[in-house]
């Protein structure tokens, strides 16, 4: 089976179990059925966070040879947190290649993306990483400085920017 169709198949499966299953605290869809390469999520808040009872619309795009290779993951509302760029792209191990990067020697394969992980995975280790972000690697260098002197402030703004109803 060509990878292509590995990857198509997959993702059929991973979709239909998640909206079947109902035991996350996310939903996804296709915003265009016919393309089961693009996903949309809604992810709620984890609980006891600043970030509680928001939720956050998000985009997954897959990779043709998935899942050898990680989806790429981006928030499409604003956030303030240490590891989510101003894109809203997320930067987290587990959606980094799973290959030898000479330029973050402290990041270790079994961190990073394997082919056994798939989008539930991701989007839960993605909550995790809300209320724990990793400050030693920050992609929002601002956000992470904020959140290590000025925690209090770093809250407030969090809070301005969470999508209301």
């Amino acid at each position: 089976m060509d990878t292509s169709l590995f990857a198509l198949k997959k993702l059929q499966k991973e979709l239909k179990d998640i909206n079947e299953k109902g035991d996350v605290s996310f939903t996804v869809d296709l915003p265009d059925p016919s393309n089961f390469y693009s996903w949309t999520a809604l992810i709620e808040g984890p609980e006891n966070s600043i970030y509680e009872g928001a939720l956050f619309s998000a985009k997954l795009d897959f990779p043709k040879d998935y899942p050898l290779n990680p989806p790429r993951f981006q928030f499409t509302c604003p956030m303030w947190h240490p590891n989510i760029y101003p894109s809203g792209e997320v930067c987290i191990s587990i959606l980094h290649r799973p290959e030898h990067d000479p330029l973050n020697e402290k990041e270790t394969l079994d961190e990073k993306w394997r082919p056994v992980l798939g989008v539930k995975e991701v989007i839960l280790s993605i909550q995790s990483l809300l209320t724990s972000p990793n400050t030693d690697s920050p992609a929002n260098v601002d956000a992470a400085i904020q959140f290590r002197n000025n925690y209090d402030e770093y809250r407030k703004k969090v809070k301005s920017m969470l999508p209301s109803d």
